[in-house]
């Protein structure tokens, strides 16, 4: 059987998710009921029969937080993966036409099985049943796209018009339609024949680039140039900055699936839905007898359909219908169901006061563990620091600001300028402003640490690198 090779497509920044989705931790890598979406799409393409090692392609803002994923799923195979990063998002088709690339250096001529990473699809069979019809096509020398039999007159997402059947269980492509009025939607599902378009292809690599020459050549001719350029970075494969802006932002679907007479379309009859807004939270949910979807700790009176979740506290509501509510740590969004526009259109407004609010989250996860903002205010700010046993942060300095150290648990090698000290518990240091100095922790356990900074300014672009373990400037 020829080889496939599964591509995940993890640029989407999901900004109608805010607030638990954040710019540095998008949709993809939030944790819902202790998984994520990305961490879900990886387990789904695993389990398919006769498959290579994936690719993934991502922000480089999100490459620890994929490559951490890839590592715990893969273990030891995790190498065989391959991580592209973006410096900046340019929609799929530059995406998909990078890993096709990528793909050829792997295989000869393969097939290529590209998935968004917050779709929620199950149950297995179904895909799997489905990717197996989507061979038929792709070996046949079509680009194969999965169409998801509609339920409702859907606005939000892209339509396809089934044609006649081609080979068993795979239809041509009449047309695509672009996301639909009201009426037109309502018009297509009493018609018939259509499909909802799931952004999910299958096709062979040079079957794709062949088609992405003839119908959008800029695009091409960028990534090719791009593909020369590239290096690579410990275990991700990076593209200069420069070069990559100036490639063409578009859709796969507008570069190239709404001109080729190469499309088929295969029935995808799972459950799947497009995870982009809260109103799909919600309709996914499981609900209470009320119509509400609880998630965390929530307590309700007289309050009807509506979504609820809590993240860090406690949750109450009364005498309300019809809400989106969604706390986290740092903010707290109330809004209507069905209004993930204005959603984002809140976000863009919060972004141009310069709020952080729209980048991190109070917990900001990095390739040695995470830190935590306990509180700030003027000219100090408090963080809980918690480094996996093994790990170190880099060796650096700031202008800025001073640092106190507290071991609250485990054994901190600490490195300042040229001598070094082992903190245990209880123990602690002071980091005077200008001082190089590292974090490491060589015990066994998790090593937590409080810090205190003081200073003029805190921000985090602060920090002068002179070594890291991750590759870090």
């Amino acid at each position: 059987m020829e080889p496939l090779i599964p591509l995940i497509v993890s640029g989407g920044s999901g900004t109608r998710l805010w607030p638990l989705s954040r710019g540095l931790h998008p949709k993809q890598f939030m944790d819902i009921k202790g998984e994520t979406l990305f961490g879900r799409t990886l387990d789904r393409v695993l389990a398919l029969p006769d498959r290579a090692a994936p690719l993934i392609i991502c922000n480089e803002e999100h490459r620890f937080l994929a490559a951490a994923i890839v590592q715990e799923r893969l273990g030891e195979a995790a190498r065989e993966a391959a991580i592209l990063l973006e410096p900046l998002g340019r929609n799929t088709a530059p995406a998909v036409a990078l890993a096709a690339l990528a793909a050829l250096e792997k295989e000869e001529d393969p097939l290529l099985l590209v998935l968004p990473s917050d779709h929620l699809l199950e149950p297995q069979e179904a895909f799997a049943g489905a990717v197996a019809l989507a061979r038929q096509g792709a070996e046949a020398g079509r680009l194969a796209v999965f169409g998801v039999p509609p339920d409702r007159p859907e606005t939000g997402y892209g339509y396809i018009l089934r044609g006649p059947e081609i080979l068993p269980g795979v239809f041509s492509v009449a047309r695509f339609v672009e996301k639909p009025s009201p009426r037109e939607a309502r018009a297509m599902l009493e018609k018939g024949g259509y499909s909802w378009n799931s952004g999910m292809f299958l096709f062979r690599a040079s079957v794709f680039l062949g088609e992405l020459a003839a119908f959008a050549p800029p695009v091409h001719d960028a990534c090719r140039l791009l593909w020369r350029e590239r290096r690579q970075d410990l275990d991700f494969l990076r593209f200069p900055r420069e070069a990559f802006a100036r490639c063409p932002s578009i859709s796969v679907d507008y570069a190239v699936m709404e001109h080729t007479r190469a499309a088929c379309m295969v029935p995808l009859t799972a459950s799947w839905h497009d995870l982009g807004s809260w109103e799909s939270f919600y309709d996914t949910g499981d609900k209470d007898a009320d119509g509400n979807v609880r998630v965390g700790d929530v307590l309700c009176r007289d309050t009807r359909d509506s979504y609820l979740h809590a993240s860090h506290r406690l949750l109450a509501t009364v005498g309300v219908s019809g809400l989106s509510v969604v706390e986290t740590a740092d903010a707290v969004l109330v809004a209507g169901r069905g209004s993930g526009q204005e959603v984002r259109v809140l976000l863009e407004a919060l972004k141009e006061q310069g709020r952080q609010e729209t980048e991190t989250h109070l917990r900001v996860y990095r390739p040695w563990g995470f830190y935590e903002t306990l509180a700030r205010g003027e000219r100090f700010q408090v963080k809980r620091i918690v480094v996996d046993p093994g790990s170190g942060l880099s060796l650096q300095l700031h202008y800025h600001r001073a640092e106190h150290w507290v071991v609250v648990r485990g054994a901190a090698l600490v490195r300042l300028d040229d001598s070094a000290v082992l903190l245990k518990e209880d123990m602690s240091t002071y980091i005077p402003v200008g001082t190089k100095h590292r974090l490491e922790n060589p015990g066994l356990i998790p090593l937590e640490i409080i810090e205190i900074q003081t200073g003029s300014y805190l921000g985090e672009d602060d920090i002068v690198r002179f070594e890291d373990t991750y590759g870090r400037s």
